[in-house]
């Protein structure tokens, strides 16, 4: 009696844990989304007026901090949601809370990026990404710059996408073993730019993010970039295209300047990539060419001109027991326009840049940057502009 008594009593004990642990098998074999949802970021502070011999080179596309009356400087601070929310949908936003609508306006918040991968086979390797993404156009444009070891990226191939961002559809096709090295490329401090596939194809707006679309005519962009393992070195190289109509905005435009009358002109451009991981030496270097509209201080009108310009970086990566060190040079030239500034202003950029970044944990860096500039940039009211002068610039970085 005894013992059937304790059967009875101990019975809804043993039925509740069946029960629970039918119902931890249940959530943990179909996770909820939410549960694969992860938060991550970066900061970035930066001073750019030390040793400065100039105070009136300056370079809108960097930061605007640069030059006369620049102080200490918050150039980002991004919090990053994503997750794989089911075995083939991804997402992936990130604010940023740091961005400079105009040089007296600072630290608004604006969408970087905003946009959800859809896998079409059972491994993802061939997926669409749709949304407010980065344009696959070049390797320093693909790479973040909380991995970046220059402070800021080249002028040549830079200008073709003002935030490298816009709004579009892009398809991207990597098979499972190449995902995986792009991802260990990041993973490992290797200075990789992220999985944005093998192949490349896709149509976006072409004003760049956060603008409006101005004609009925998207741009088409195209890349094929590829790694490879020889030995205990990795090399990747690429080659990308993008052809389309950009408007000039209307508010980008000076009083007196001239322009074609529905503000319409050819962007298209084409560069090649090559990178050796820094295992422990790296090289990166690009080069393109295409046209673009420019200003042109002859006629003071805005025309569709050739463009040239590229880059190259050396660096030496040394390991010291959780710290690393990373000392690099970059030489950059650009000539061509900046049709995102005003009146498509023109350029011609020579820049050397020796520095060094110091990781001293995953959690913080501190970059170095001697900047030795030779910048001529012209528009209908700033003509026969050239600025020569040196700057030591110096950032730290916080990654969480």
């Amino acid at each position: 009696m005894r013992l059937l008594f304790l059967c009875i009593c101990l019975f809804p004990v043993f039925s509740f844990a069946q029960l629970d642990l039918q119902l931890r098998k249940e959530t943990l074999s179909n996770p909820k989304w939410y549960e694969s949802f992860s938060i991550r970021g970066y900061s970035q502070i930066r001073y750019n007026r030390l040793l400065e011999s100039n105070p009136n080179l300056n370079c809108e596309q960097c930061d605007r901090s640069w030059g006369n009356n620049g102080g200490f400087f918050m150039r980002r601070m991004r919090i990053i949601f994503y997750g794989q929310i089911n075995k083939n949908v991804y997402f992936y936003v990130q604010p940023d809370f740091a961005s400079s609508p105009a040089s007296d306006r600072l630290h608004f918040a604006q969408i970087r990026d905003a946009y959800f991968d859809i896998g079409v086979d059972k491994e993802n390797e061939f997926r669409f990404r749709v949304g407010q993404s980065k344009v696959p156009y070049g390797f320093e444009n693909m790479q973040s710059s909380q991995n970046r070891i220059p402070l800021d990226r080249n002028d040549a191939l830079n200008s073709a996408v003002s935030n490298k961002r816009d709004i579009g559809v892009f398809f991207y096709w990597a098979p499972k073993e190449k995902r995986k090295l792009f991802s260990s490329l990041v993973n490992d401090g290797l200075k990789g730019s992220g999985d944005y596939g093998v192949f490349a194809f896709g149509a976006y707006n072409g004003q760049t993010a956060n603008n409006p679309e101005l004609n009925n005519k998207l741009h088409i962009v195209s890349r094929f970039s590829y790694p490879f393992v020889i030995n205990n070195q990795i090399i990747e190289l690429g080659v990308q295209a993008y052809k389309g109509k950009f408007v000039v905005p209307r508010a980008n435009l000076s009083a007196g300047v001239k322009y074609n009358s529905d503000l319409n002109y050819t962007d298209e451009r084409v560069a090649a990539s090559f990178i050796l991981y820094p295992k422990p030496f790296g090289v990166q270097a690009e080069y393109t060419i295409g046209r673009g509209p420019q200003f042109n201080n002859v006629t003071d009108s805005i025309e569709v001109k050739a463009l040239n310009g590229g880059y190259i970086t050396l660096s030496y990566m040394k390991k010291m027991q959780k710290q690393t060190i990373i000392p690099f040079i970059r030489y950059q030239y650009y000539n061509g326009g900046k049709k995102h500034e005003r009146d498509a202003r023109s350029y011609n950029v020579n820049e050397l840049e020796v520095g060094a970044e110091w990781q001293l944990n995953k959690n913080f860096e501190l970059v170095l940057n001697y900047t030795i500039s030779k910048r001529r940039f012209e528009d209908y009211v700033l003509q026969n502009n050239l600025q020569s002068g040196n700057l030591l610039r110096i950032q730290a970085q916080v990654n969480f």
